[in-house]
């Protein structure tokens, strides 16, 4: 157990250790840190107010909740996972899963679904799942994405607009449109005046050249140093972080330690909501690992990244916290503004808790219009509008899945949109393998084989008929190699099926092999096999078909099976069975 942990869970924090770390680097990681946490600072405060609806009971307070996840979830990934820079926290994608858990199980529900997502992100680790979760298709996350930013965006328009209702906004997409459209009345233009600015803000800070300052930090300070001087909040009642939540709406304390009630229902209840918690860390924090190899020219470890990403997710409910994984934004600041090894990330989450302990008080003055205006950008930039440009030049099957994994995400929500658009991209998968799988008739004259497979101007005698099957043998594949034998008019005395170009098979192709066999040898038939590569050969013999047909029907060339097909020409039929 020991060797097989110490193969699979490789920090990158222990190269810190390896006597090359030295004073210049430090300084850089440092300098780097405070400012990825000075981004994460609103962003965590922002996801904290969003992810937990007013009136909902928590252990801590709503806003706090989101900055000690960036803090916990941070320090963990940093120190325990697979890539040199990847900064964690909470992130946007998780919004529209942590609604719909705490909407059904309530935040205690939401705290068991996230150790289990965590659990199982450790489980995928192990098992070494690292490399599979990239082939999940793009047509999907794409999807998923654009949809988490349409639902985002919509959902804070009342914020943004600074709506003041007498019942809050319904969750579900079909009903908040209606419920938008009966209180446009009822926008406080001095709440909109501020999202509109604060948004504009953010989007062109960066074009006055201090990148060194992040806009969304200038925004929220700004936004509140300015309706605070000029009284809004108590003039024209404009909702701030403290007139919602309280004054001590960020404590200055560590969060207190909370077990979660589990009982079997709620596990049984919480298995897909918990997946797809883990479905969405894995990818999203994959995804930043390889983008943060681009920037640096660096290689992650897949297996490590999940294992730590797991653990982060498995102790911050323990101490209230949301789900957490890699942030692109984020991991992709840590690079630009020179850190280079998991020190960074260390940093950023001491950042952030001196920030907590030190300046907590200030965040009652966060007016609500600029939260909602960073989640509304923050939107923006994940969604991948680009694509939807793109979807009539995608093949038909892609677009639909794109299409239909982004609408069920808004209109419904993201469980059912993951179940649906996986279930989708593996019938799409079947599709294409069943396309790309070709069972063709051998003639005399093919020419398109080494010396020892060719067939052009060799004799294949009266009574043995000849099948190729190029690409892989899949489940989608196998009905073609039966349609073509249900096209004989009578079945030959030899069928050779040659598969030097089948590179893997499945357990369907073997059922349809054996079916084939079978109704060879009810005709007093046999079958021979040509050029079988390992794979193919070790399922075979494996189960047990080999014997079934006889091993010198197994032929390595198609001279051998040439002149095996001679042999049993020569011999007397065999009666039909």
């Amino acid at each position: 157990m020991k060797t097989l942990i110490k193969g699979l869970f490789r920090p990158r924090s222990l190269e810190l250790l390896d006597g090359r770390y030295n004073r210049e680097r430090l300084v850089a990681d440092c300098l780097a840190g405070i400012t990825v946490g000075l981004i994460a600072l609103p962003l965590a405060l922002a996801l904290g107010v969003a992810s937990v609806p007013v009136g909902v009971p928590t252990p801590f307070p709503a806003p706090a909740v989101g900055i000690f996840t960036a803090i916990i979830a941070g320090f963990i990934v940093s120190t325990l996972g697979g890539s040199r820079v990847q900064i964690a926290g909470p992130t946007a994608a998780f919004m529209p899963i942590i609604l719909l858990i705490i909407e059904k199980y309530g935040y205690d529900g939401l705290l068991l679904a996230t150790i289990m997502g965590g659990a199982i992100l450790v489980i995928m680790g192990l098992a070494r799942m690292g490399a599979v979760i990239k082939f999940i298709p793009y047509p999907v996350t794409s999807g998923f994405t654009t949809g988490i930013a349409v639902t985002i965006m919509v959902s804070q328009l009342s914020d943004f607009l600074g709506i003041k209702a007498s019942a809050p906004a319904p969750r579900e997409f079909l009903a908040k449109l209606p419920w938008l459209w009966e209180h446009l009345r009822d926008i406080n233009p001095l709440a909109a005046l501020t999202g509109l600015g604060s948004a504009l803000l953010i989007y062109w800070w960066p074009r006055f050249g201090w990148k060194r300052i992040p806009g969304i930090i200038v925004a929220i300070v700004v936004a509140s140093v300015a309706v605070t001087l000029l009284g809004w909040p108590h003039s024209f009642s404009l909702a701030t972080v403290g007139s919602r939540f309280g004054p001590d709406a960020v404590p200055s304390s560590f969060p207190p330690l909370t077990w979660p009630v589990v009982t079997m229902e709620r596990i049984r209840g919480l298995i897909a909501p918990a997946f797809t918690i883990a479905m969405l860390g894995a990818i999203e924090s994959l995804l930043s690992a390889v983008v943060a190899d681009g920037l640096i020219n660096d290689r992650h470890d897949a297996n490590t990244e999940l294992i730590a990403q797991g653990l982060a997710n498995i102790v911050c409910p323990f101490f209230c916290g949301l789900p957490a994984t890699g942030a692109i934004a984020r991991t992709s600041a840590n690079v630009r503004s020179g850190g280079s090894t998991a020190m960074a990330g260390i940093v950023h989450s001491v950042t952030l808790l001196a920030i907590v302990l030190m300046f907590s008080r200030y965040a009652q003055f966060v007016p609500m219009a600029a939260i909602a205006a960073v989640l509304v950008m923050v939107a923006i930039r994940m969604g991948e509008w680009h694509e939807l440009g793109r979807v009539k030049q995608m093949p038909l099957s892609d677009a639909v899945v794109l299409v239909t994994t982004m609408l069920l995400t808004v209109v419904f929500d993201l469980v059912i949109a993951v179940e649906v658009g996986m279930v989708m991209a593996a019938f799409l998968f079947i599709k294409r393998i069943a396309e790309t799988t070709e069972v063709s008739l051998v003639t005399t004259h093919d020419e398109l084989e080494t010396s020892e497979q060719l067939a052009h101007g060799k004799d294949i005698p009266k009574g043995v008929l000849v099948y190729r099957i190029f690409g892989p043998f899949f489940f989608g594949a196998a009905e073609k190699m039966e349609d073509a034998l249900e096209r004989v008019d009578t079945l030959p005395r030899v069928l050779i099926l040659r598969l030097q170009l089948v590179t893997a098979m499945d357990a369907t192709a073997l059922n349809a092999l054996e079916s084939i066999s079978e109704r060879i040898q009810r005709a007093g038939g046999t079958l021979i096999l040509s050029g079988t590569h390992r794979q193919p050969l070790q399922m075979l013999a494996k189960a047990g078909f080999i014997e079934k047909i006889g091993r010198r029907n197994i032929c390595a060339h198609f001279d051998d099976a040439l002149a095996r097909a001679r042999t049993v020409i020569a011999e007397p039929l065999s009666p039909p069975n």
